[in-house]
């Protein structure tokens, strides 16, 4: 594993200290982490969604549409709970 020092104001390294204090992360090393990774899915999310926004679109999507896609949903959901 790599090493990198970065400066905080101290706001913000009050504010890091206090999430580790919190009991939420061990180190402020796993908070930053943590940070980074959230981005990191933030980011790909933000592909995904860009990439399905530029793509065509292949049907209706009416009322009717949405309301067999609920009942899917409610089904599987059904199917998961009785497991």
């Amino acid at each position: 594993m790599s090493t990198m020092n970065i400066s905080l104001p101290d706001g913000l390294k009050t504010y890091v200290d206090d999430q580790v204090s919190e009991g939420s992360f061990g180190t402020a090393s796993e908070y930053v982490r943590a940070l980074i990774r959230e981005d990191q899915e933030r980011k790909q999310l933000r592909g995904l969604l860009l990439a399905g926004a530029r793509s065509p679109a292949v049907g209706e999507f009416d009322a009717a549409y949405f309301d067999g896609l609920r009942q899917r949903i409610s089904k599987m959901a059904t199917q998961s709970a009785s497991k």
